[in-house]
Order: C-alpha cells, then sequence, then structure tokens
C-alpha cells in the first residue's frame, strides 16, 4: 500500500468529486462519479447494496479514480489500487457525514426504503498527486 499524500488527503477532504473506474464481467471498465473521503490513507467510497460498482468490486477489486478541484479542474490526483475491504459497519453513519460534507445535511436526504448502504476501502497501489499552478 502508498500512503496518501498530505496534499490529495486535503483535496479529498474538500468538497471534491471522484470518477471511479471499476471493471465489468466482460472485462470493460465502468466509471461512476461519486463522493469521495479518505480513513487515513485509505480511500472511502461510499454507495448502496446492489449497483454496478459494488457487485464489480466485490468480483474483481482492480479500481482507479481520479479526484478534480472544483475550483481548478486541472488540479487533479489519480489513484490505482484494490479494494481492501466492501463493509456495511459504519456506512450508514459514513453517508450521513459525507451528507454533511456536501449537501450540509445532517441526514442524507436520497436514502430509498430498504438500502443498505455499503463502504468500499481502497488501498492505493498508485499516486500521482495533484499538480499547483506553478508546477504545469
Amino acid at each position: 500500500m502508498k500512503p496518501l499524500p498530505g496534499c490529495v488527503k486535503k483535496l479529498i477532504e474538500g468538497k471534491t468529486f471522484a470518477n471511479v473506474a471499476t471493471i465489468m464481467p466482460d472485462g470493460s471498465p465502468q466509471v461512476t462519479q461519486t463522493w469521495v473521503d479518505h480513513e487515513g490513507d485509505l480511500v472511502l467510497v461510499n454507495t448502496f447494496e446492489g449497483n454496478q460498482k459494488s457487485w464489480n468490486v466485490r468480483r474483481n477489486p482492480k479500481v482507479a479514480l481520479t479526484v478534480t478541484d472544483p475550483s481548478d479542474p486541472f488540479n487533479v490526483a489519480v489513484v490505482r489500487g484494490h479494494v481492501k475491504a466492501v463493509t456495511f459497519n459504519g456506512a450508514e453513519a459514513h453517508v450521513d457525514r459525507m451528507a454533511k460534507k456536501y449537501f450540509g445535511a445532517d441526514k442524507y436526504p436520497c436514502r430509498s426504503t430498504g438500502e443498505k448502504r455499503v463502504l468500499i476501502k481502497i488501498e492505493a497501489t498508485h499516486v500521482i498527486p495533484p499538480h499547483t499552478p506553478t508546477q504545469r
């Protein structure tokens, strides 16, 4: 596992979105834009049980994602890695934290009846940190 550099963590901690690529059963890529978080050096993605992303990562743990600074779309971090865990533990509380971050709401307002949230924990194997304007 590669550690996430501080600049990548800081980017993730902002109101940023990630484009997460997983692998379909036929080997083709599937990309989803989603909220993103981190727990130390693990990248966290919260989703619901039964969607394509959750099926794909259980079958093939290889993933890649980009995290883009909303104030500067050229300021992008790239993470390639593998899924360390897909868990229900803590997923409901986590989606509420993400609702606070992205919506300013105390509870995630888009829950569907019977929906189970899952937390995908990603270990980085390769990280390309974002570039500051002076590095372009």
